[in-house]
């Protein structure tokens, strides 16, 4: 059997195609597909397959595609701009993706949404995802939806705590003070895999999040407690985010789509799930809660710092 993976060198893609080889299981082939091949000569080591595959570019995922009788789709086009902007990516790209699998004999699709994720979304992105499911369940192909949280390796490091690490700063936009719920990608990963492996899938649907909830506020908290540091944190006034964002969408969507998503009105939507020991119980699989992962990636620094 042979299992594409879509994204294959992001935050999610990349510990599925790990979990895939580490799997041993003979006649597996695992193709592991980017726009920035050159950024998976690691998984090429393990032994997949890598080819570069564009959701703009019908004919790489045609060949991507080909002789593939499973899918897993992982890239997203959230900070995308130009080219790659989400509804390039995220909506016209892969109901062409879904197009081409359906030609190429996939049997099987486990796609990436996002929590929360419906037609009348305030933020474009999770709208955009909503049409990306509604493609896919009209594609015939049988499929799983994962609908993950935030990933906490973009919303709780990359957006917020690596700066803590850094400079001894977080920047939030308002208060920051927004319960909201993260989960980490290697968690993910575990999930997708039962999803592309067991027959049948133990899943058609499955919304994924981790214990707990936290601010992005008390996110650099704990980033600064756990590193040892003083706590300082400047705040963007919503006002003013709201103003960039408008100047920043016609050259950069993506940046300008942060910048909405954080200065909404705590209200807007809510980015808290509570199913975390249920997700647990009946998968058997823990999920990092959000302290542990901080306190590992605090320990990375550390470790790099000598």
């Amino acid at each position: 059997m042979k299992i594409l993976v879509i994204g294959a060198t992001g935050a999610l893609g990349r510990p599925v195609v790990q979990g895939l080889l580490a799997q041993g299981t003979p006649g597996l082939e695992v193709r592991a597909a980017s726009r920035h091949p050159g950024r998976a000569a690691d998984l090429q080591a393990l032994g997949a397959e890598v080819v570069a595959a564009d959701l703009t570019d019908r004919a790489s995922l045609e060949h991507a595609c080909a002789g593939v009788q499973r899918l897993f789709t992982a890239a997203h086009g959230m900070l995308g701009r130009g080219r790659w902007k989400s509804e390039n990516v995220d909506v016209e790209g892969h109901g062409v993706l879904f197009e081409v699998a359906r030609a190429a004999g996939v049997e099987r699709i486990v796609h990436t949404s996002a929590f929360g994720a419906r037609t009348d979304h305030p933020l474009d992105f999770f709208r955009h995802k909503a049409a990306a499911e509604r493609a896919l369940e009209a594609s015939g192909i049988e499929h799983v939806i994962l609908r993950p949280t935030a990933f906490m390796e973009h919303h709780v490091h990359a957006f917020n705590g690596q700066a803590v690490l850094d400079r001894g700063k977080a920047r939030l936009i308002g208060a920051g003070r927004k319960p909201r719920n993260f989960v980490s990608a290697a968690d993910v990963a575990r999930f997708a895999l039962r999803a592309l492996l067991e027959d049948p899938p133990p899943f058609r649907s499955l919304d994924i999040g981790s214990p707990g909830h936290y601010s992005n506020a008390e996110v650099a908290a704990l980033y600064a407690r756990l590193a040892g540091v003083e706590a300082r944190a400047s705040h963007l006034p919503v006002g003013l985010a709201r103003f960039l964002a408008a100047l920043a969408a016609p050259l950069h969507p993506g940046v300008a789509r942060v910048l909405r998503l954080l200065s909404l009105p705590d209200d807007a939507f809510d980015e808290r799930f509570d199913g975390a020991a249920a997700l647990t119980a009946d998968h058997g699989l823990p999920l990092t809660s959000v302290p542990e992962f901080v306190q590992a990636q605090v320990a990375q620094h550390q470790g790099a710092r000598g």
